[in-house]
């Protein structure tokens, strides 16, 4: 058995075709036909049923196609892993993260990374922390920053920053003038919340015992939109005050610590545990994670 064999065993199965597999791995009809015979012969067993118009898998080559794509995987990595000894960081960095974490926590942990790792392009895939996670599992993404806890034996953790969620007002609001506010106070204002996420699911836990009470105005996917309406004096919001910083430096909102309950958003910088990461991974893990000792938010100095 060799990986060409793999290769092509694993096309005629995903195209249903011999002649098409051919067309795809540039070998003739018959030659494939060889390749699959041979890996048969060495399994003992039959791997692609050829009676109906499509070809299909055996049993046995449901199995097998399972192990193609972790053995051609793993080959992949090797390659990438040798070639990345002795060298600077090349290639595709790949990392999950969702929008607020791209907009408001990483901007200059990737403007330090690309200083330091010009030969790298950045490769963001932007969605829910779960969906990140699943991501993670199934090898697609590299590396994640996610909200903790991750629930997961296969995933390794490093937690890298902690931020309180404050109530977010307009200066001109009358809370505004508070040193601090109760829960209490806050269910009786008109209320943006965000539509999804860690976020709101910690406020409709908390919020549940104010529940008649509430009056929920508004429900925005965006954190953007909604620091947008705040400014607006449209309503309060509770938010992660790394997310609000530049507003509350330009006067536009203010934030409020909340007296009576302490709320903190983690993240983990999280990666698998049995995977052969590229330089451009590693190299991403040992920046945050140096940053993050420094600095528990992130603030990374300027690189001039």
């Amino acid at each position: 058995m060799d990986f060409d064999q793999l290769v092509t065993f694993l096309e005629v199965a995903k195209l249903g075709s011999f002649s098409r597999a051919g067309q795809k791995v540039f070998r003739s009809q018959s030659a494939v036909s060889a390749q699959i015979r041979q890996l048969e012969q060495e399994y003992g067993d039959r791997l692609l049923d050829r009676s109906g118009k499509d070809v299909t898998l055996t049993p046995a080559g449901r199995v097998l196609f399972a192990y193609a794509e972790r053995l051609l995987q793993m080959r992949d990595e090797s390659l990438l892993a040798v070639a990345d000894q002795g060298t600077s960081p090349r290639g595709t960095l790949v990392i999950g993260a969702n929008e607020a974490t791209c907009l408001y926590v990483l901007p200059d942990v990737f403007a330090k990374y690309c200083h330091l790792y010009p030969g790298v392009q950045i490769s963001i895939y932007r969605n829910f922390s779960y969906k990140i996670v699943e991501k993670l599992e199934n090898g697609t993404i590299d590396v994640g920053i996610v909200t903790l806890p991750v629930k997961s034996s296969s995933l390794k953790t490093h937690a890298i920053f902690r931020d309180q969620l404050m109530l977010m007002v307009n200066p001109r609001s009358p809370l505004a003038k508070l040193k601090a506010v109760r829960m209490k106070d806050i269910a009786e204002q008109p209320l943006i919340f965000p539509r999804t996420g860690f976020t709101r699911q910690l406020l409709d836990k908390h919020f549940r015992p104010y529940r008649s009470q509430l009056q929920i105005t508004m429900e925005l996917t965006s954190v953007g939109m909604i620091k947008c309406f705040v400014a607006a004096g449209l309503g309060v919001s509770l938010i992660s005050a790394s997310f609000a910083r530049n507003e509350v430096r330009a006067g536009e909102v203010k934030l409020i610590p909340i007296a009576d309950l302490e709320l903190w958003r983690e993240l983990g910088l999280v990666y698998r545990r049995d995977r052969t990461l590229p330089r451009s991974s590693t190299a991403f893990i040992t920046l945050v994670r140096q940053r993050a000792a420094e600095n528990p938010e992130l603030e990374i100095p300027d690189t001039k």
